[in-house]
C-alpha cells in the first residue's frame, strides 16, 4: 500500500474580483495628515509583477519632501502625540486595527495585485497579521509601566522607517505599530514596487482621525530612504531589507547618537531528523522555502535531512511539489505566485545557474508557466556542498538546496557555517534534539515541528549579519523608547 496518490485533477479558476477595488491613477506623498504632491513634480510607475500592468504612479521624494515630512513628525511629537495620554494614543492605534479588519479584501487584493504574492496569503496571513500588530501594541501604549518595572520609558522623538517588498503592509505594521504606541512620530518609506498598501493605510489613517503629522509616508527609491537615514532631526532608524543596504545604514549611523534597527537577510536552516513525521516535515518543508514565493526573509532555504530518511524526504518532497500550482496570484487556486520584479528573477535564475555549473542537480515540477509576468519554478537543489553560492548566500526565491547529515553534532555545525543567524527550524520526535538544536545554532528564531508561524507577542530578529535588534512582543518596545 503506498501513501503517495497520483490527482489528476484540474482545478477551474477561481479568480479574486477586483471590481470592489479603488487604485487611484496617481499617489502623492502623505505629509502631515494631507497628500500633498512632491516638490520635483516627479512621479515612477508601480506595476502588477504578474501581468506587466501598470497600477499606478506613485511620488518621488527628493531631500525636500524628506525635510518636510520630519518637521511635520517633529511638530506633531512636540506639540500633540508626546503629550496626549497613552491611553488616547492606544484608541487610535485599535482604532487603525479594526478599520483594517474591516477593508481587509480590499488591502488583501491591493497587497496581491502589486506585490505578486498569492490571494490566499494576502488575505489569510498577511492582513490579519498587520491588524494584529496595531491590536497587540494598542495594549501596550498605556502599560509601558510593566513593559519596564522600575524605569520611566520616554519616547525616542521622530522614527524614520524603511520597509521592504517582501511584506509591505505587514512590515509597516511591525514598524508603526510600537513607535506610536511608545509615543514617537513617524516617517515611512514603503519600497518603491510595492508602495500601494502604505499609500491605501494612509487613507485609512486620515479617515482614523489620527493627529496630522503622526504618520508620514514619503515613497520613492533608495535615494529617499537615504535622506531618511541621514536627516539631522531623525531620532531612530528602522530598517527591513538586504545585508548589504544594512550595512550601508550601519556605516552612515555610526557616531550620530541616532538609535537603530536593523532585520537583514537570512538563510534559515531546515532540519529533518530520521525520528520526524516525515509527511508532516514535508509540508513545513513546501511551507518554509515556497511560501511567498520564497521571498521571506526567515524562509527555510537551506534543507538538512538525516541520511536514513534522505530517500523518503526526496521522494516525498517531488511528489509534492509537482503538485504544486504556479500562476495568477489572484486565483485562490494559486500556491505559487508572481516574482516581485524582473530584477529579482534574473537574481534568482543567476544562482541557480552557478549551482547548477557547481554540480548541483536541478529538479522542477513540470508545470505551465504563465506568458506574461514575472514567474519562477519551485526548484530543488541536490548534489551541492557548503561552499556553493546556492548554499551561503540568500536566493529569496522558491529555490531549495538540499544536503545530508548523520549526527546532531555535524548539522548543527553545517546550519552555524553561514554568515546569516535569522531562523531555523527542527523537526523530530526528540524533545532534547530540539533543546539542544535551539541552543547551539545561533539564530534569533527557532521553530520546532512547524516553520514560517508568526505571532505579535512573540520577538523578531537575528544575530550576525541578519541585523540587530527585535521586532515584535515586549522586545519590540526597547527601541522606540528610552528608559530613565
Amino acid at each position: 500500500m503506498t501513501d503517495q496518490f497520483d490527482f489528476a485533477t484540474e482545478y477551474a479558476p477561481a479568480p479574486e474580483s477586483t471590481d470592489h477595488i479603488q487604485i487611484e491613477d496617481q499617489y502623492s506623498l502623505f505629509i502631515n495628515g494631507e497628500f500633498v504632491k512632491p516638490e520635483s513634480g516627479k512621479y515612477f510607475s508601480t506595476h502588477n509583477p504578474a501581468t506587466g500592468e501598470k497600477l499606478s504612479e506613485v511620488a518621488k521624494a527628493d531631500s525636500a519632501d524628506v525635510d518636510k515630512a520630519v518637521k511635520a513628525a517633529r511638530k506633531a511629537y512636540d506639540s500633540t502625540w508626546s503629550k496626549m495620554k497613552p491611553k488616547e494614543r492606544g484608541k487610535y492605534i485599535f482604532r487603525i486595527s479594526r478599520m483594517l479588519q474591516e477593508r481587509s479584501r480590499e488591502f488583501a487584493v491591493i497587497e496581491t495585485m502589486d506585490g505578486g504574492k498569492p490571494i490566499r496569503e494576502s488575505r489569510d496571513v498577511d492582513i490579519p497579521l498587520a491588524s494584529a500588530h496595531f491590536f497587540y501594541y494598542a495594549g501596550w501604549a498605556d502599560k509601558l509601566e510593566y513593559a519596564f518595572p522600575g524605569r520611566k520609558a520616554r519616547p525616542l522623538g521622530v522614527a524614520g522607517q524603511i520597509i521592504p517588498w517582501n511584506f509591505p503592509l505587514l512590515m509597516a505594521a511591525w514598524k508603526l505599530a510600537p513607535a506610536l504606541a511608545c509615543g514617537n512620530t513617524v516617517v515611512l518609506k514603503p519600497a518603491e514596487t510595492t508602495p500601494l498598501t502604505a499609500m491605501k493605510l494612509a487613507e485609512l489613517i486620515q479617515e482614523a482621525d489620527l493627529p496630522p503629522g503622526v504618520v508620514n509616508i514619503v515613497t520613492g527609491a533608495g535615494k529617499t530612504g537615504s535622506e531618511i537615514v541621514s536627516h539631522p532631526d531623525i531620532n531612530k532608524v528602522a530598517f527591513t531589507g538586504s545585508t548589504a543596504v544594512g550595512k550601508m545604514i550601519q556605516k552612515a549611523l555610526a557616531g550620530s547618537q541616532k538609535k537603530y534597527t536593523l532585520e537583514l537577510g537570512g538563510k534559515a536552516a531546515h532540519i529533518i531528523f530520521d525520528d520526524a513525521a516525515i509527511n508532516q516535515a514535508v509540508e513545513g518543508i513546501i511551507n518554509g522555502i515556497f511560501f511567498n514565493q520564497g521571498h521571506v526573509c526567515c524562509a527555510g532555504s537551506r534543507l538538512y535531512v538525516q541520511e536514513g530518511v534522505a530517500e523518503e524526504v526526496m521522494s516525498k518532497l517531488k511528489h509534492r511539489m509537482d503538485t504544486l500550482i504556479v500562476g495568477s496570484p489572484l486565483d485562490k487556486n494559486t500556491d505559487i505566485g508572481a516574482i516581485n520584479s524582473k530584477m529579482q528573477l534574473d537574481k534568482i535564475k543567476e544562482l541557480v545557474q552557478s549551482g547548477k555549473d557547481e554540480g548541483g542537480i536541478i529538479y522542477q515540477p513540470d508545470c505551465n508557466l504563465p506568458k506574461n509576468g514575472y514567474f519562477y519554478k519551485p526548484t530543488l537543489i541536490s548534489n551541492v556542498s557548503q561552499s556553493h553560492r546556492v548554499v551561503q548566500e540568500e536566493i529569496f526565491g522558491p529555490v531549495l538546496p538540499i544536503q545530508t547529515f548523520r549526527t546532531i553534532d555535524e548539522v548543527i555545525e553545517k546550519a552555524n557555517n553561514t554568515p546569516y543567524g535569522l531562523s531555523g527550524g527542527v523537526w523530530t520526535d526528540k524533545g532534547a534534539k530540539i533543546f539542544k538544536i535551539t541552543q547551539k545554532i545561533r539564530a534569533g528564531i527557532m521553530w520546532a515541528n512547524t516553520f514560517n508561524k508568526f505571532d505579535p507577542a512573540s520577538p523578531f530578529g537575528g544575530y550576525k549579519e541578519s541585523g540587530m535588534g527585535r521586532e515584535g512582543g515586549l522586545h519590540g518596545l526597547y527601541p522606540y523608547v528610552e528608559l530613565i
